[in-house]
């Protein structure tokens, strides 16, 4: 009996280790000519129209096809249509082999609210771009642990902004799209720790990261790249949901931090007394390199990232490089 418990728990823990191991399959490029849906799987679309139809000429120039949810402008108090509606969307653009990249509208809040509605067989036959940042962070986590990478870049609303000050989210999105490396450089912050380390990049937006704790979209962070971003958060906020990941050992193992944007700070009325640097790097153990200000998340300048992709950060004096393998 004792030599049968045994044998489960090697095996149960040599099972673990190779997913944590295990490299990622990386969804077919596309090219001119492929299909892409738009759908909103989170926050209502009230008076967007005009921004999506934006992003869908901006698709189509590229020499894409571009497919609406049929849903997508609905309705639902906080949500772009009940949970049926949204969830329905996305199984659609799921099961269809003929699209070959799902693009997010919008975030705001409500994926989680569909996540364990999906049926990723379909999916994972012939896997697609899943493609969004900030509540999207949800669907990189889920997918992440079902082997497959996805892409967190520009969304449908970002182009409410003039394309002239989102030249690099475009660009490089575009680049990712259809399979161009990823290389950037950034001027070094004074609060970063410089090292150079490697491995596969995980995470996204703090609060959905802190969601998902204790479930199935759980990610293991071990000898990986940890990326963060927030924005509207208060920094005792930000700190507690940092504590909440770092109890559940978020930052155990972890090879690195890259650090995001940290967009509109509240300020409270009692100051927290110091800055959202060393609010990060009080919660992150002394050994592990970390580069802040890379610019991704809530900002117009939101560079493209492969999740679940082998990236190197190279944290110098001056500059660093986060570079795709």
């Amino acid at each position: 009996m004792k030599r049968t418990i045994f044998i489960l728990f090697f095996l149960i823990f040599s099972s673990v280790n190779s997913q944590d191991k295990m490299k990622l399959k990386t969804p077919t490029y596309l090219q001119k000519g492929d299909t892409i849906a738009i759908v909103a799987p989170a926050g209502i679309l009230k008076n967007r129209k005009h921004v999506i139809d934006r992003a869908k000429d901006l698709a189509e120039s590229w020499g894409l096809k571009v497919v609406y949810g049929k849903h997508m402008f609905n309705q639902e108090h906080h949500f772009a249509g009940t949970d049926e509606q949204r969830c329905e969307d996305f199984q659609k653009a799921l099961d269809n082999p003929n699209i070959k990249a799902i693009w997010s509208a919008r975030g705001g809040y409500g994926s989680v609210r569909i996540l364990d509605r999906l049926d990723f067989t379909k999916f994972l036959e012939n896997p697609k771009w899943i493609i969004g940042y900030s509540d999207i962070t949800a669907f990189h986590n889920h997918i992440h642990n079902l082997g497959i990478e996805t892409l967190h870049a520009m969304m449908g609303t970002s182009m409410q902004d003039k394309v002239e000050d989102i030249e690099e989210t475009i660009t490089t999105f575009r680049k990712a799209l259809f399979g161009e490396s990823l290389r950037y450089e950034i001027q070094s912050s004074k609060y970063n720790r410089e090292g150079d380390v490697s491995g596969e990049l995980v995470g996204g937006n703090i609060a959905i990261l802190a969601s998902m704790l204790g479930s199935d979209s759980q990610m293991s962070t071990k000898g990986k790249i940890l990326f963060i971003e927030e924005i509207g958060e208060y920094k005792y906020s930000i700190d507690r949901m940092l504590q909440s990941l770092k109890r559940a050992g978020y930052f155990n193992g972890v090879n690195g931090v890259l650090v995001g944007d940290m967009t509109k700070i509240k300020k409270n009325t009692t100051p927290w007394g110091s800055s959202i640097e060393q609010l990060i790097l009080d919660v992150v153990p002394n050994e592990i390199p970390v580069l802040f200000n890379f610019p991704a998340g809530h900002e117009p300048d939101n560079r493209a990232l492969i999740m679940g992709r082998e990236v190197e950060l190279q944290i110098g004096e001056n500059t660093s490089n986060v570079i795709f393998k």
